[in-house]
């Protein structure tokens, strides 16, 4: 688990480019050999977690919206093929903004409006078996559980540190390949 005092968080209201400075500034501070943090958790007045903002949420806020997008998935229904769709959006796509552009705008969005609010699923109890996280993990497709302690999250359990764990405990099993 890596506690929430070593993780990247926000204030509510924070804007997306002090997302990404808290993001930037928890990875030089977080131990060197470890996995860099993927996401950025998003704190209410009281410092309770209230939300997570992944690089997925990031990227769809700063994808394109344009009515001319949800054409293309209609297309499908017609048969057209992939590559021909493609083809269509990525002319679509030469039309718009430069990239900088888009990247100078979503800077100044609210964190709270691209974050998720955890679901009931992403949450474990501290105390929990790491075989029980591991099927929380699996069953709900997550990358990441919230840590809890007496309903206050304490940390952040990651699905690349439990990968770790598993090969870690393997390699001390004396588990090889013969």
């Amino acid at each position: 688990m890596v506690p929430i005092s070593e993780y990247a968080t926000v204030p509510e209201g924070a804007t997306l480019i002090e997302a990404y400075l808290a993001l930037e500034k928890a990875q030089e501070e977080y131990d060197r050999s470890k996995y860099r943090h993927r996401a950025i958790l998003v704190l209410d007045k009281n410092n309770r977690v209230i939300g997570k903002v992944g690089q997925l949420d990031v990227l769809r806020a700063l994808e394109t919206k344009n009515e001319k997008f949800e054409t293309f998935e209609d297309l499908n229904k017609f048969q057209f093929s992939a590559p021909f769709i493609m083809s269509l959006r990525e002319q679509c796509l030469m039309q718009d903004e430069p990239l900088t552009d888009i990247c100078k705008k979503g800077a100044h969005i609210k964190v709270e409006d691209l974050m998720r609010a955890p679901t009931e699923g992403e949450y474990v109890e501290e105390k929990t078996s790491l075989n029980t996280a591991i099927h929380q993990l699996v069953r709900g497709s997550h990358m990441a559980l919230l840590v809890t302690r007496n309903n206050d999250i304490v940390g952040i359990l990651r699905l690349t540190d439990v990968f770790a764990a598993i090969f870690h405990t393997m390699k001390e099993c004396g588990i090889d390949n013969k």
